[in-house]
């Protein structure tokens, strides 16, 4: 393989803190699993909850590099695999005519020069699957739900066999899988044929102790008093049925916010100050003094004892 499998789920939940990211048990599981049947990991959650992020630090723990496709409407094979750099194809073509070599070449060995790997632009599927090196690359296959149901198809048939074909140049294959990444924001189903290729897991937003964790670790300069309310008042804001309930970045960009305005506690003053960087809707924040600033501010105080 090049590089050691995780010998338990402990030991991907210890490496993934050590990275700043901290999973739950049932995240640490899914990885685990992902990385040890060399299965893809299927990620569903709502915006902002870290499901990209899962990528981006197995990667840096793996120190393997990350490929990422975003996906997108309208997203096809081509774009996703591979394309063809016709400009330098055209640059060699005017070159051989200009040093009058293309006149003493057949035109079929001319055309097999035109279709060589040298004018080949690897995409990141490709690049995923025609990797070289010790240690497989973790390939981030982002928000499926935006891409078409045609693309979909492709991905379970690329998935099934980690290969695909070229015409001009024949078939890529891959010795070893990529460690595949897969995340949906669920504004559409994914097709169950997808779902039963990868191991599943729902992330949501962290607990209230969890996301304590995750603000100390990623805001250090803001003091552990005020990050504890923080996550309190963010606790009981997503309970508020919002249009975009703040996602973990929200919470870090506030915690920030705050502590940058010279807040060392939680005032009513400091939320209103900064409730930009936490709730990006007007609606949101105006459900959010509809139900009084000062009252959440109140709860919070008591939440975080």
């Amino acid at each position: 393989m090049g590089y050691k499998h995780p010998e338990s789920i402990k030991d991907v939940q210890s490496a993934l803190e050590g990275q700043g990211y901290f999973p739950s048990e049932g995240l640490a599981s899914a990885v685990f699993l992902a990385i040890s049947l060399q299965r893809p990991i299927f990620l569903e959650g709502a915006p902002g909850v870290g499901k990209t992020e899962v990528a981006k630090v197995i990667s840096s723990w793996l120190q393997s590099e990350l490929i990422r496709l975003q996906c997108y409407e309208g997203l096809d094979a081509s774009h996703a695999i591979y394309e063809w750099n016709y400009s330098k194809q055209l640059l060699h073509l005017r070159t051989s005519e200009a040093s009058g070599r293309a006149k003493g070449i057949d035109e079929k060995d001319l055309e097999d020069e035109l279709y060589n790997e040298r004018f080949l632009v690897r995409r990141p599927l490709l690049k995923a699957i025609d990797y070289v090196g010790e240690i497989p690359p973790v390939l981030l296959i982002d928000e499926l739900d935006r891409a078409d149901d045609e693309f979909e198809a492709f991905l379970l048939e690329l998935l099934s066999d980690y290969s695909v074909t070229i015409p001009e140049l024949g078939e890529f294959s891959s010795s070893v899988p990529p460690i595949v990444v897969i995340t949906s924001n669920r504004t559409r189903d994914v097709h169950d044929a997808l779902k039963r290729r990868c191991l599943y897991h729902w992330v949501d937003h962290p607990g209230y102790e969890r996301e304590i964790q995750i603000l100390k670790a990623k805001a250090p300069d803001v003091s552990e008093k005020l990050i504890r309310r923080i996550a309190a008042a963010v606790e009981q804001i997503r309970e508020m049925n919002l249009y975009k309930p703040p996602g973990i970045s929200e919470s870090i960009d506030w915690a920030m916010a705050l502590e940058r305005i010279g807040n060392s506690d939680l005032t009513e003053d400091g939320v209103k100050a900064t409730i930009g960087a936490l709730l990006k809707y007007r609606e949101d924040q105006q459900k959010v003094t509809e139900h009084g600033v000062g009252r959440i501010v109140k709860d919070a105080y008591a939440r975080a004892v």
